[in-house]
């Protein structure tokens, strides 16, 4: 059996391959204790392999010295996991914790181009954890909270700190917050298309990552390309099986 893991700056994803079967998969928070975390998330399991990648893969070699231990770059490992799910899959957009991603692919996992957002939180699942924090509401329930707004107000910054400013100015002004939540939302969605748009646009598109399962985003994103992207089943666990898509090739 082999194993993939993506270790990201708000979880981590497990998936344990056999042969090109998927017999396991396990999500744990990264928390301020990562290494803690992969010894956890791997109690009980033997495999012949593991394939790392996310902020943290370099970790696993560190941790787990009893298993050969190998890593791949997040581009990669999207690409092969995507290509997995939907082999005629032309696009990419993965919106994780702390990061965006917009990939171009070729075919059979190839990558054509890409383009990353990784310098700050600006647009990512933090910025939207953070900003519900501040409507008090939980992140689970912000983008149908947001669904419930008439018109999306202009939110201009998308810097965490400014765009909390923006909605708080706002609120003050006695503005709808359940408009103020969908344009917060929309300016994630406008950050992304830009994104899309430079790497090159092409159907089909699969949205991927923790922010996959905001249906806010989902449904903005559609309007605004006008396509329907494809959803995984597991979003969050796209880059966790391409690591072990990879593991089992070597």
């Amino acid at each position: 059996m082999i194993a993939g893991i993506d270790i990201g700056s708000r979880s981590m994803e497990l998936v344990v391959l056999d042969g090109d079967s998927i017999v396991m998969k396990r999500k744990l928070p990264t928390t301020f204790d990562p290494s803690a975390q992969i010894n956890k998330i791997f109690t009980e399991i033997d495999v012949k392999r593991i394939s790392a990648t996310g902020y943290g893969r370099k970790l696993v070699t560190e941790e787990l010295t009893g298993c050969e231990c190998i890593s791949l770059t997040e581009i990669k490992a999207y690409a092969l996991g995507v290509s997995h799910i939907v082999p005629e899959a032309r696009t990419i957009l993965d919106i994780g914790g702390q990061d965006t991603k917009a990939i171009s692919l070729l075919g059979k996992g190839k990558v054509a181009k890409f383009e990353m957002n990784d310098r700050c939180a600006a647009g990512t699942g933090k910025f939207l954890e953070h900003l519900a924090t501040v409507f008090q509401i939980p992140i689970e329930e912000f983008g149908n909270y947001a669904l419930e707004g008439d018109e999306p107000l202009m939110i201009n910054s998308m810097c965490t700190v400014f765009a909390e400013t923006e909605a708080t100015s706002l609120m003050a002004q006695g503005k709808n917050p359940r408009d103020i939540a969908l344009g917060l939302h929309g300016s994630i969605v406008r950050r992304t298309t830009n994104m899309l748009s430079r790497v090159g646009l092409n159907a089909p598109l699969v949205f991927a990552g923790g922010v996959a399962n905001n249906p806010c985003v989902v449904n903005m994103l559609k309007e605004a390309l006008g396509m329907e992207p494809i959803i995984p089943d597991d979003p969050d666990f796209v880059g966790a099986l391409g690591a072990a898509i990879h593991g089992t090739a070597q």
